[in-house]
């Protein structure tokens, strides 16, 4: 009897899974989130030193994955960590960051060593860094301290003249113009976009351009203002080196312009060409809305569109009704 009941427990032990407890879990989780951004961080550094945007375009690549592991916590200790050398600047970003989750004292994080830790960030490194917080904000609905946040984000920028600003920069007239929108406010910044836009040009600030180009029209079309969006697209010209993403955009807001004046050859060619622009695997949502006016714009020219579009696994359950129409 002795016997079996060591064996019984030995077998218990053997075969029992070791349980992990959720709250370390996610202590290493946001550790390794804040190890991420710092590596990013050096890389924004190693961007300005040797005036090589490539390494900042990288790390705005990874934004989508690094967007996904914010956190109050995270934010909490990047904001602590980076900005010790204003407490009223820390203070400032920390008001829009949500309380810190962890039961126990937070630990503090180092981010600069001794030497640097009283000399201000690199604007880049700053303006990355807010960019995060204004994410978290739009990520967690709350639109109107993201409008306040992106407006100083802004005023962070347009008092810069650094081209190694200028990707980061992009990236935050986007998510200016998103928090307005979210807010009904978009025609509060048209001033402000259209002076940037100037701005962008004059410096050969191509993807400021095309962001901005795409936001303005996106503003014209919110309001259904397109006479205007239209002079705006006659009389700008939309920069070669532009990114795919913004070419996408671009071309169906071209698409969307010429379907309305009834042009719709014109129309369709655009919306063909923001398809084929657009990101492969991701991007599903704005590939679907393309597919959507493509489609009504070629029964307006009196064709039938082919059955494979209908078939794609990504898009048959969105153009349900649209196959419908076709059958009609």
């Amino acid at each position: 009897m002795g016997l079996g009941g060591v064996s019984d427990v030995e077998m218990k032990d053997a075969d029992s899974p070791v349980e992990v407890d959720p709250a370390e879990q996610k202590k290493d989780a946001d550790l390794a989130a804040i190890e991420e951004i710092r590596e990013h961080t050096r890389q924004i550094e190693k961007a300005v030193h040797n005036k090589e945007q490539r390494f900042i375009l990288r790390v705005l690549r990874a934004l989508p994955n690094t967007r996904r592991r914010l956190n109050g916590n995270v934010l909490r200790k990047l904001i602590t960590g980076y900005f010790t050398h204003s407490v009223q600047e820390k203070d400032a970003l920390l008001a829009y960051v949500e309380e810190s989750t962890e039961s126990d004292t937070p630990t503090t994080v180092r981010m600069r060593s001794n030497k640097t830790s009283s000399t201000p960030l690199l604007t880049e490194v700053d303006t990355y860094i807010h960019l995060l917080v204004l994410l978290r904000l739009l990520d967690t609905n709350k639109c109107q301290e993201a409008v306040q946040c992106s407006t100083i984000l802004m005023n962070k920028v347009a008092s810069q003249n650094r081209r190694t600003i200028d990707l980061i920069a992009a990236k935050s007239y986007y998510y200016h113009s998103r928090a307005y929108e979210l807010t009904n406010q978009l025609n509060q910044i048209r001033g402000f976009l259209h002076a940037r836009l100037r701005t962008a040009t004059l410096r050969n600030d191509f993807e400021g351009q095309a962001v901005l180009i795409n936001s303005l029209l996106r503003n014209y079309l919110h309001y259904h203002l397109y006479d205007q969006a239209d002079k705006l697209v006659s009389k700008s010209v939309f920069p070669e080196l532009a990114s795919n993403n913004e070419w996408a955009r671009h071309f169906y807001y071209l698409g969307r312009i010429k379907a309305i004046q009834l042009e719709y050859s014109a129309a369709h060619k655009h919306l063909l060409q923001a398809i084929r622009k657009a990101p492969q695997h991701t991007a599903v949502g704005f590939k679907q809305t393309v597919q959507k006016l493509a489609v009504v714009v070629e029964l307006l020219l009196g064709d039938i569109p082919e059955r494979q579009i209908f078939r794609h696994s990504s898009m048959r359950r969105a153009l349900i009704p649209y196959f419908q129409l076709t059958q009609g």
